[in-house]
């Protein structure tokens, strides 16, 4: 399975939710409509998942080894309070629509990031020799949505974690 070429089909989706996140980011602790929308995205694809009490989505891909391996892909969703100027240098396809309130760390492209990956798989679940859980991580920039997810046992079970980040300086398509 080569990733790039598969995630690349979902180009235009993850391009068009990045945009959606960017322009509706949420405070930690208060990201109700990003959780809203994470939760209609995974029902569209049929992916079994659960809203996490005091925030965040976790959900489940099964392969066709229910007895293999636990894999867990992370990405926070949470947004920074400061002030994105509109279309700085006309040069922005969508900015902030909560005045005071942006995706300033990368985290809308975080979550859309994990939902192009989740959709990937999807598609090859079938070849997947375990399970795969994707969390969609709240209040990552006060420190206490990781906490909190442990406490509730999101990493019972789970073999290995996988999160990302986004640096503006690396190439596309390369790694570092």
């Amino acid at each position: 399975m080569n990733a790039l070429n598969l995630t690349a089909k979902y180009e235009d989706y993850m391009t068009g939710l990045r945009r959606w996140f960017h322009e509706n980011p949420e405070l930690s602790g208060k990201e109700y409509e990003t959780i809203r929308k994470i939760d209609a995205e995974l029902t569209a694809m049929g992916i079994e998942h659960t809203i996490v009490e005091n925030g965040g989505i976790l959900g489940w891909i099964h392969g066709k080894n229910p007895n293999g391996k636990t894999v867990l892909l992370r990405a926070d969703c949470d947004a920074l309070p400061v002030l994105e100027k509109e279309n700085l240098n006309g040069t922005r396809a969508c900015w902030s629509k909560n005045e005071g309130v942006m995706h300033a760390c990368g985290h809308d492209t975080h979550a859309a990031m994990l939902m192009g990956a989740t959709k990937a798989l999807v598609s090859k679940k079938d070849e997947l020799a375990g399970t795969v859980r994707v969390i969609f991580q709240p209040a990552e920039e006060n420190v206490t949505g990781a906490r909190m997810l442990v406490k509730q046992g999101v990493l019972d079970g789970v073999s290995m974690i996988f999160g990302q980040h986004i640096a503006g300086m690396m190439p596309v398509g390369e790694m570092s």
